[in-house]
């Protein structure tokens, strides 16, 4: 297995310069979410490393990937193609990295869209992706980033309802995985 320094040189190269920090971002904001929820921190730093390890691939080899290692694609994915780094990223975490750790891979895999019963690890890399410190975009980061150490769970559930709510005020389709999440902590 690949150690954390030497994930950090190969992505370095892989991924643009913005994704990059993003991804040293994600890195850091798992590991302080893991400390607070006395989750394993090296779990986190690698899940946040390597969340987005296949970013760079465009839509169509991301779909052409899917079919070539067998990873399942539905009918959403097929339209956006590019929510499926983050299974094809599940994939070479373990293939190209040696990440065996089901847990690591659980929360590459879910870090987009989200799902019902989601591992602690999975809630964290979902919530440092959207509030790292490069982020600058969403509404309320600062209200989500104290939420975030006060109570994962209900700022979880804040992030989905701001996502299906920027989703919907754009026209865009919902991710039917994001929406089953957000039913799902909602409640």
């Amino acid at each position: 297995m690949y150690q954390i320094d030497d994930m950090r040189a190969v992505l370095k190269n892989k991924l643009s310069e913005k994704r990059y920090e993003h991804t040293l971002g994600v890195e850091y904001t798992a590991a302080a979410l893991a400390m607070c929820y006395s989750a394993d921190i090296e779990k986190a730093r690698i899940a946040g490393l390597l969340h987005d390890c296949a970013k760079y691939f465009p839509g169509d080899k991301l779909l052409s990937k899917c079919k070539k290692y067998d990873l399942p694609v539905n009918k959403y994915e097929k339209n956006f193609p590019e929510l499926l780094h983050a299974k094809v990223g599940a994939y070479l975490a373990s293939s190209k990295y040696g990440v065996k750790d089901e847990e690591i891979l659980s929360a590459i895999t879910w870090h987009t869209t989200g799902r019902p019963e989601m591992t602690l690890l999975d809630k964290i890399i979902y919530i440092a992706d959207y509030m790292e410190p490069n982020r600058d975009k969403a509404p309320n980061l600062s209200t989500i980033r104290q939420l975030a150490f006060q109570n994962i769970d209900l700022c979880l559930t804040t992030i989905l309802d701001h996502t299906l709510t920027y989703l919907k005020e754009n026209g865009s389709v919902i991710d039917p995985t994001t929406f089953a999440t957000y039913e799902y902590y909602r409640r």
